[in-house]
């Protein structure tokens, strides 16, 4: 398999610290190795190496840096000019071929109404684009503007008219791009990290990073080392990232990198481009060519044949442009845009936002979708699940020591602290009489104890109380005993294994876990410290999760059912992910994690990713490489994520799918953003999608074998006759009625039996549908030209007007009728009926060609009147048309099915 530029310009972005390693610019290895360096280093060398100190940069450093660093901003995409935006929609072979025509139409033939109506199909086309395409990134970018955009940032003094001494820090509210390296940045709950960050001080400080990793749970920072010094540069806990945001505690830090050197920076600048063709593109470009090559045939043949039976190479040149453009697709344009403008402002009124046209059918023929975890599965919020005893019973007990913890400790509560207090709050049958009790001391939580403890007393017995909780080993090494059914025993060896196994099952179940114990204190001690948290006894467990949203169990319920697999791309590892699945239902056929991804040939990811569920602990590039590989497999596919490690994987996808509360860069990547939590509304895009395709192909099928027919009798009443079997005129006449008669389709119903599969562009199965269809045209139009020729003697010049006018009414009645047998696989107008709007105009359209030859323009037009004998001729002859071109259309879907 060969990978895509657009997938290779990721690869080349990604830090070598992420997965395996990577081909990456020396721009990011350079940033990433100053990264990983100063995270090891102290606080204060950190300074140094940084060429600031703790009091932060003068303005006048600061200048100097903006000048050598620029602004602290991430590329993102251009915003194009006018000019340029209808350049790119309008350069494309369909619309290349079609203004070629009209310069036909109106140099050649010079028939200014058809070169006329061609040129409005192309303005109306790209006209509809531009202005969906722009209100919806018009949305999207008040979205983006919705995020904060400032920072505390301490400086040393402005400048002389300030009156502020340069000696002394101020601390500002400045714009985030207005950051530097060195600069001196505080942090709390909420913020958004403005910068790739060194961490100084912090307290209780935890950061959401799950826009960058995919985890969902908070992870805490600290100012200095703790634990293995190789891991990731994502899982050093002395930085933190731009993109991400504070979830609790507070943290003084200093800027390390800024703009595009950051691994923000670095993400995004590496999927500014151009994006790769979708489906949908594809698709229409193959039909174009496929119509193009058919008109090199046909009309050079029409040319000569003319030219050598009618022995008038003018006329035969003029009546060889009028097949052309008889051949042509020309409303295609203006079906296809018509159709999507009505899928989006379907949408719309879902509270979906469709940033581009193109993806609505993209959504219809999509077969798989790629999800991340968090944020989309997931609602990105960690709740309190369980609260269980030593032997993983429900517990209220532990719940009740859990909640007096939380609520009687000073200072900002971490995501874990109000999971705990919520839960309480939830509970209709548990009451805690935090009154009862009164808060004596606290002892506050640290990096080396990773455990904080409260003592409160007893207010009816005024004994005291230490409550203690932390992560699982550290509490249990501070414990000598622990309790049942409220009953203490001796914590043994055996005692140990066994609550390790406990809290490790719970781990591989998914939750996040802590430990909570408790001690009797004497009642005349008012101050306590570290040193008492000992000797402690243990009562059980609290667990947390990121809970999947309500809607995701049903939403992927509903996918599956219309024959879309769902796979899970997370950057979160698999235990949790599989928990998730579990929870939504999603049946896992195979896990593949990123370090065994990156190992694999892309013969071999080719393979693997068709027995595949779950992809966990996937960096950004490895998401948009799993899609390339889907991609060879013939797959459309959807990727839904809402965080910066997902942009590569919504750009690389066929229809990229965010949220409103997603990240920027996810939002300016995707094609779709929806604007409620629902996933439901999936399910309901799917089927707009369809409905979309399926009108498209209506035109497509039916324009493709009319046009296939039209030219088997073109040639053989050229090659038969003495005349043309139709003047130019009335060639383009015919043109400009039946496409009229095709403006209503994008308003016509859609069998239910269509929606429940996939539908995707084949032009081979376009191609066998014209070929079989096609032909069955030519039958009748060869019994007109029999009946007309021997039956009313229309075999010479003298009466060459009456042998045109018959098969032009043929002709313009049979296609307008053909439409409401080609539209659907049942039988037409018994088991399925067309929308009105598309009645009324296949009436409009029939009576107007019936009335044409007895009109006042029928001379002009080269008509003349039919012996009313010809009609009931006619009226069986669509009649026997109609019948035929149903058994092959049925014969048709049982060999080949229905696309």
């Amino acid at each position: 398999m060969t990978i895509s530029p657009f997938t290779d310009k990721i690869v080349a972005a990604v830090m070598r610290r992420f997965g395996a390693p990577q081909p990456v610019s020396p721009q990011a290895v350079k940033t990433a190795d100053i990264l990983s360096d100063i995270a090891r280093l102290s606080a204060d060398d950190a300074l140094a190496r940084l060429k600031t100190t703790a009091d932060g940069l003068s303005a006048e450093e600061a200048d100097a840096r903006t000048e050598l660093y620029g602004p602290n901003q991430v590329a993102r995409e251009d915003s194009k000019s006018v000019p340029e935006q209808l350049l790119r929609l309008l350069l494309n072979p369909l619309n290349i071929m079609l203004l070629v025509l009209a310069v036909v139409n109106f140099v050649f033939l010079g028939d200014f109404e058809s070169g006329g109506v061609v040129t409005l199909m192309v303005v109306l086309s790209v006209g509809l684009s531009f202005v969906q395409e722009n209100r919806s990134n018009d949305a999207a970018a008040k979205l983006r503007d919705m995020v904060s955009t400032t920072a505390s940032v301490m400086r040393r003094g402005d400048d002389a008219a300030s009156g502020v001494d340069a000696r002394k820090s101020v601390r500002h509210e400045l714009p985030i791009d207005e950051l530097v390296p060195g600069d001196i940045v505080w942090l709390s709950a909420g913020d958004i990290v403005p910068a790739d960050l060194r961490i100084l001080s912090a307290r209780d400080l935890f950061v959401n990073q799950s826009a960058l990793t995919g985890e969902a749970m908070p992870v805490e920072k600290f100012p200095v080392m703790t634990g293995d010094a190789n891991v990731g540069l994502l899982s050093m806990p002395t930085l933190a990232f731009m993109g991400s945001h504070i979830t609790s505690g507070t943290a003084k830090a200093v800027v390390a990198a800024t703009g595009t050197q950051t691994y923000f920076g670095s993400l995004a600048k590496s999927i500014v481009g151009a994006r790769p063709q979708t489906s949908f593109e594809k698709g229409v470009t193959r039909f174009t060519w496929l119509m193009i090559r058919f008109m090199l045939v046909m009309v050079p043949l029409v040319f000569l044949i003319n030219g050598v039976t009618k022995h008038d190479w003018t006329e035969a040149f003029i009546f060889a442009m009028s097949v052309a453009v008889g051949l042509t697709p020309e409303m295609l344009p203006m079906i296809v845009t018509v159709n999507l403008s009505k899928g989006a402002l379907a949408m719309s009124r879902k509270k979906v936002i469709v940033k581009r046209l193109n993806s609505i059918q993209n959504f219809g023929a999509m077969n798989i979708l790629c999800t991340d975890k968090t944020g989309t599965l997931t609602q990105d919020k960690v709740i309190m699940k369980k609260s269980v005893d030593l032997q993983g019973e429900e517990n209220d007990a532990v719940l009740q020591y859990a909640y007096l913890n939380s609520f009687y400790q000073s200072g900002l509560k971490n995501l874990l602290d109000v999971a705990v207090l919520d839960h309480v709050d939830i509970r209709k049958d548990l009451h805690i009489d935090d009154q009862a009790y009164a808060k004596i001391d606290e002892i506050p939580f640290d990096f080396v104890r990773r455990r904080m403890s409260v003592v409160v007393s007893r207010n009816a017995t005024r004994e005291h109380i230490l409550i203690c909780k932390g992560a699982v080993e550290e509490v249990l090494n501070s414990c000598v005993k622990g309790e049942l059914d409220g009953k203490p025993f001796d914590m043994t060896l055996a005692h140990r294994a066994e609550t390790l196994k406990l809290a490790q099952d719970l781990n591989e179940d998914g939750f996040r876990v802590i430990a909570v114990a408790h001690k009797d204190m004497p009642p005349e001690q008012t101050v306590y410290g570290v040193a008492d948290e000992c000797d402690m006894t243990l009562i059980g467990f609290i667990a947390f999760l990121d809970p999947p949203k309500e809607s995701a169990a049903p939403a992927i319920a509903a996918l599956e059912s219309h024959g879309i697999k769902v796979k899970i791309l997370t950057g979160d590892g698999d235990i949790v992910a599989l928990r998730v699945c579990k929870d939504v239902n999603l049946k896992v056929e195979g896990v593949l994690l990123g370090n065994d991804l990156s190992n694999m040939t892309d013969d071999e990811l080719v393979r693997k990713v068709e027995h595949t569920t779950l992809f966990a602990k996937l960096s950004p590039a490895q998401k948009a490489r799993v899609i390339g590989a889907l991609h060879t497999n013939g797959h459309v596919v959807g990727f839904l994520g809402d965080g910066i490690n997902d942009g590569p994987a919504l750009k690389a996808a066929d229809v990229g799918i965010s949220v409103d509360t997603g990240a920027d860069i996810a939002k300016e990547s995707s094609d779709i953003i929806l604007l409620e939590k629902s996933l439901m509304v999936l399910e309901e895009g799917v089927l707009e999608g369809r409905k979309v395709f399926g009108n498209i192909t209506k035109y497509i099928k039916m324009g493709a074998s009319s046009n296939f027919g039209n030219m088997f009798s073109v040639l053989g009443a050229s090659a038969w006759l003495p005349f043309l079997p139709m003047l130019p005129i009335q060639v383009l006449t015919n043109n400009l009625l039946y496409d009229f008669s095709q403006t209503t389709i994008p308003t016509d119903n859609v069998d239910e039996e269509y929606l429940t599969a996939p539908r995707k562009w084949d032009i081979g199965h376009i191609a066998r549908f014209m070929v079989f269809m096609g032909p069955v045209s030519s039958i009748f139009d060869y019994m007109t030209f029999a009946v007309m020729y021997y039956g009313y003697g229309a075999n010479s010049d003298a009466h060459a007007a009456l042998f045109q006018t018959a098969w032009f009414v043929e002709s313009i009645v049979t296609q307008t009728l053909i439409i409401h047998v080609i539209r659907t696989g049942r039988v037409p107008f018994v088991q399925s009926r067309a929308s009105w709007p598309l009645i009324l105009t296949t009436v409009a359209i029939c009576t107007i060609g019936i009335a044409l030859p007895f009109s006042v323009i029928a001379h002009s037009l080269g008509f003349v009147p039919l012996p009313w004998t010809f009609w009931p001729v006619l009226a069986v002859i669509i009649a026997a048309y109609m019948t035929l071109a149903h058994l092959v259309k049925v014969w048709f879907i049982r060999r080949y099915g229905w696309n």
